[in-house]
């Protein structure tokens, strides 16, 4: 394999407290804003409810397969107001009150506490400096936006380890099969001469149908693990995936 390609949360991040954290403080002001908080309705407990399943947020964490782990932001916003349209709200009123939820949720200035900045998932940084001296290139493919992605890479000083990044910005945008083409047509390479590495249902086929050439599923990186296609190599921990250069690999077959 030449290149690798990564999904961001869940994979590279262990990004689980900081989406439960966001998805809270945006259920919270929503419920704020609607002058909801810290009543105990049965309106209050019918939107809480609604706006928990919406994310995929449950008591002991995130649901992996869930809006909140897996689509881009406008997505979760479209997902809000559509819990806020069915507690009742018309469909403008539910749009402005989604967007300022979640504009509050991510400011500073009305979050209580900062959200908790994900870590890296066990064992990431010596697998990147295996494959970095295998001569093997990496990228990030996510639904992350591209300011969040490269914050996380240069947070934990591993930017230098990635060629590229295709984040939520960019279109075509996964799952469609076409994200990864344009992908590896930035990296040099062929998608069969590429790998990769993702958390999700949608990243795995959406890379069996590119013609990915090799396709692993990843699932320590939630305290629920995703409910993966069997289909697909697992792995429970980076030092699960050996890495050697070409010319060892040519060794080995000659001798």
């Amino acid at each position: 394999m030449e290149a690798v390609l990564f999904d961001k949360d869940g994979t590279l991040s262990h990004s689980e407290p900081l989406l439960a954290s966001l998805a809270r403080a945006r259920l919270q002001h929503c419920l704020r804003l609607l002058g909801l908080a810290g009543e105990a309705s049965e309106r209050q407990r019918h939107l809480s409810d609604l706006l928990r399943r919406a994310y995929g947020l449950h008591p002991d964490g995130v649901d992996p397969g869930g809006a909140l782990a897996v689509a881009p932001r406008e997505h979760n916003l479209i997902s809000t107001a559509t819990a806020l349209a069915q507690a009742g709200l018309d469909w403008p009123e539910a749009q402005a009150i989604a967007e300022e939820a979640f504009a509050r949720a991510e400011s500073a200035e009305h979050t209580p506490a900062s959200h908790p900045a994900p870590l890296p998932t066990a064992g990431l940084f010596p697998l990147l400096e295996r494959l970095r001296r295998a001569g093997v290139r990496c990228a990030v493919i996510s639904n992350d936006e591209e300011a969040g992605i490269r914050g996380f890479l240069e947070e934990h000083g591993i930017a230098s380890h990635f060629a590229a990044v295709r984040s939520a910005g960019q279109f075509p945008r996964k799952p469609d099969p076409a994200a990864v083409h344009d992908l590896c047509a930035e990296l040099g390479v062929s998608p069969g001469r590429a790998a990769l590495i993702g958390d999700s249902n949608s990243d795995l086929r959406m890379a069996r149908l590119a013609g990915v050439g090799v396709v692993l599923a990843y699932g320590a990186g939630w305290l629920r693990p995703p409910a993966l296609d069997p289909s697909f190599p697992r792995l429970g921990h980076w030092d699960e995936l050996g890495v050697e250069s070409a010319g060892s690999v040519e060794t080995a077959e000659q001798a």
